[in-house]
């Protein structure tokens, strides 16, 4: 077991909470689905080392005019991206995790940017290198993927985030397609726990550090403790921001928080990142509701 039971009781006395707070109120989680969007494909894109900027990818989103030296490849990518969102938005209730899904995501992912590989998993010679990994073999995907899934689904008596980290993990080390392979685990992520009734996580580029050492822990020991952590901290601040919000809390940066309460930023920025306070970031801007 990756997660300890005190962040257990946490996490399911969050979800308490929220599911409470929010009947009736579902037209303001929508709200804060949408508004976070842009946010959530920035982070995922540059995770990946695209260029674009977070203000860059809200003008893409909104279709409107941005700078000609952006590469086309990453506006492609960033618009794709908020369609795969928008069909999760709407399916991820209703809809498993399976391999066809996987497909299906992939091609609005890759569609229209690279057809040739689009939708479908790598085939016979395509081989993947992520820094010194080697990913599955291409005869060895569809088996292992299958795998993956059935350890997902039938692992119930698990804590839901740490089946999601297990298969997080997997699905990385299999690398399945030949391009968006983090993009997609990512969004497979929030599906899940969609799926569960949770709310939509971010994983943070200026985070990746700890997201990116989960799997060479993973690679050498099999442990997932460390994403299990990742997951942890963002369903954490997920649940504070939009609990903050179902109250109708004034929102106030943290910086006027610290000020407020006489203490210094620095410790209450730590407690923050480390949640132990409920605090939580818009546009990577530290807020809190008071």
């Amino acid at each position: 077991m990756a997660t300890s039971a005190l962040t257990q009781r946490k996490i399911q006395e969050l979800k308490k909470e929220y599911d409470r707070l929010k009947k009736g109120k579902e037209s303001l989680i929508r709200m804060i689905d949408e508004a976070e969007m842009p946010e959530s494909i920035y982070n995922s894109n540059a995770i990946e080392n695209s260029t674009l900027t977070l203000q860059d990818t809200e003008k893409i989103l909104l279709e409107m005019e941005v700078s000609k030296n952006l590469p086309l490849r990453e506006v492609y990518e960033a618009k794709n991206l908020a369609r795969v969102m928008e069909y999760m938005g709407k399916k991820c209730m209703t809809s498993f995790v399976t391999i066809d899904l996987m497909k299906l995501l992939h091609q609005m992912l890759i569609g229209g940017i690279d057809d040739e590989i689009a939708g479908r998993f790598r085939a016979k010679g395509e081989y993947v290198r992520v820094g010194t990994h080697i990913a599955t073999a291409p005869g060895h995907i569809e088996s292992q993927i299958t795998e993956a899934l059935g350890a997902y689904n039938g692992s119930m008596i698990l804590f839901l985030i740490d089946r999601i980290a297990k298969f997080h993990l997997d699905f990385e080390t299999i690398h399945p397609f030949n391009d968006g392979n983090g993009r997609m685990g990512r969004v497979l992520i929030n599906w899940q726990l969609c799926q569960a009734g949770f709310p939509l996580v971010i994983i943070r580029n200026k985070e990746k550090k700890y997201y990116y050492r989960a799997f060479q822990i993973y690679g050498r020991t099999k442990s997932t403790k460390e994403i299990a952590r990742v997951i942890t901290l963002a369903l954490t601040e997920s649940f504070y921001k939009r609990i903050a919000y179902l109250k109708g809390k004034k929102i106030v940066t943290l910086a006027e928080y610290a000020k407020k309460k006489k203490q210094s930023f620095s410790a209450i920025l730590n407690a923050a990142r480390r949640q132990t306070i409920p605090a939580f970031r818009e546009r990577a801007i530290w807020k809190i509701g008071v």
